[in-house]
């Protein structure tokens, strides 16, 4: 069964383009079919994008599982005089997300597979709607290798459907020294918030 975190996506490409409106900022997405939310701005990302606290002005930006890049050109278009890494490990996710960039007249957002991501670069925001459908196991390894990458004041913003483990996230953050703050919630998601534990 095919699924959005394969690396080469087996189903048919067929593009579609979103408006997204945020307010601040506006931005036309393609989206196509075996990359997460074919079609649509997906409610989470919404929520993300809509209530999360503003991302840092400079530095380094994170958005693990771009996607189609919608997380990531709201950071690249908030904060451009940061530069936002647009992680993801499907290609096609990568190129879309590449081609919104540019349509969009974006350009400091680089889009790479996690393996091309400097060993020692250090981030001070990560914002993600993390592959939940990957198990709690592969998520929690994924959270853990990218939270050890924020710098000493970094934070990460994560949104996370509650019927599909936001609570029990919240409290394996909190149990394994990230302190998690729950900043609300919001048709069905949960908006969480990780800081470094000094």
């Amino acid at each position: 069964m095919p699924h959005y975190f394969d690396e080469q996506p087996a189903s048919s490409s067929d593009p579609r383009t979103v408006d997204v409106d945020l307010g601040d900022v506006r931005f036309a997405l393609t989206t196509d079919r075996g990359v997460f939310s074919h079609g649509t701005l997906d409610t989470g990302t919404a929520v993300l994008l809509s209530d999360a606290p503003s991302p840092p002005g400079h530095g380094e930006l994170l958005d693990i599982g771009c996607g189609t890049g919608a997380i990531a050109l709201a950071l690249a278009l908030r904060s451009p005089s940061a530069r936002v890494w647009a992680v993801d490990v499907n290609e096609r996710a990568r190129d879309l997300t590449r081609g919104n960039a540019e349509r969009n007249g974006v350009s400091n957002i680089r889009v790479v597979c996690p393996a091309d991501v400097p060993l020692d670069m250090r981030f001070d925001a990560l914002w993600s709607n993390p592959p939940i459908r990957i198990g709690k196991p592969a998520l929690h390894e994924l959270l853990a290798g990218w939270l050890a990458r924020l710098t000493t004041e970094g934070t990460a913003t994560l949104v996370v459907q509650r019927n599909l483990g936001a609570d029990s996230l919240h409290r394996w953050l909190q149990a394994n020294g990230w302190p998690t703050e729950r900043l609300g919630s919001s048709k069905g998601f949960r908006l969480l918030h990780v800081t470094q534990n000094h």
